[in-house]
């Protein structure tokens, strides 16, 4: 399982993007997400109000690893992956 994790790089202390509307719906009711459209956004997705840390030190202990980074215009996206 792949799951996508992005922030803009201006608000590091959140809110943190942790998924789309297809995301696994258990997994993002443990993280707290809840499931937004944004203005002028064709398209929902989850956030969580807390920074980018707190979310992806609950996504290690849950089982999920950094795959990789990159940094995006004004936006940081950590790419995450859970082996089974």
């Amino acid at each position: 399982m792949y799951l996508l994790v992005s922030t803009e790089v201006t608000v590091t202390t959140g809110p943190t993007i942790v998924g789309d509307e297809a995301s696994d719906p258990e997994l993002m009711q443990t993280l707290g997400a809840r499931l937004v459209q944004a203005k002028c956004q064709t398209y929902k997705h989850y956030t969580v109000s807390a920074p980018p840390r707190s979310v992806l030190d609950k996504l290690e202990r849950l089982g999920f690893e950094i795959c990789g980074m990159s940094g995006l215009g004004q936006s940081i996206v950590w790419t995450m992956r859970k082996c089974s």
